[in-house]
């Protein structure tokens, strides 16, 4: 495989000061792009033949709502360029996509990550809330009942405040809100 579409790729995004390292694959990339929603998306860029393939986690299964979820997916794809979001077999949300060698130069790739960007942060709290709102309320109460911080759920104080007086509010340490943070809903 001829490493000039890869050199190309490399200088678009030291051009673009975007933060990468050399991926576990053959041509990869892997991209982080801080996010304002969603704290940090890492993207994988793989140079491979005719095409860079780029692959994004976006967000975990839901665990509520599916239907509703996958639909307001499918109805974001109808205005992603190059891109589209996908699931896995555990159901868990990637925005994948290519872009032809051919095309790989400075704008193009910031398009690219653009795109990826706005795909992965843009909607990421409002899949939270159809998704994970069951989840996020459990994890509210268990953090006001501890005295712990909300820091990570203020975006969705307005939807939670209250829901510690509700029924339930006195959860046992079998509380799903009690996890690790890496499976809690604001984890990215």
């Amino acid at each position: 495989m001829s490493t000039e579409p890869l050199e190309r790729l490399r200088a678009a995004l030291d051009e673009l000061d975007v933060d990468y390292e050399v991926g576990a694959r053959e041509g990869e990339l892997v991209v982080t792009l801080p996010g304002e929603r969603k704290l940090r998306t890492v993207c994988s860029l793989v140079v491979a033949g005719d095409a860079v393939s780029v692959q994004a986690f976006v967000i975990r299964n839901p665990d509520e709502n599916h239907a509703e979820f996958y639909r307001f997916l499918l109805r974001r794809n109808l205005r992603m360029p190059g891109t589209a979001y996908a699931i896995d077999a555990s159901g868990d949300v990637y925005l994948t996509g290519r872009l032809p060698v051919a095309a790989i130069d400075l704008p193009a790739v910031d398009r690219l990550l653009g795109t990826v960007l706005t795909a992965c942060d843009e909607p990421f709290n409002e899949l939270l809330v159809i998704g994970f709102l069951t989840s996020m309320k459990a994890e509210w109460r268990w953090r006001i009942s501890r005295g712990e911080s909300t820091a990570n759920l203020e975006a969705f104080r307005h939807l939670l405040e209250g829901t510690e007086d509700g029924p339930g509010a006195k959860e046992s340490e079998d509380d799903p809100g009690a996890k690790g943070t890496e499976d809690r809903p604001g984890a990215s």
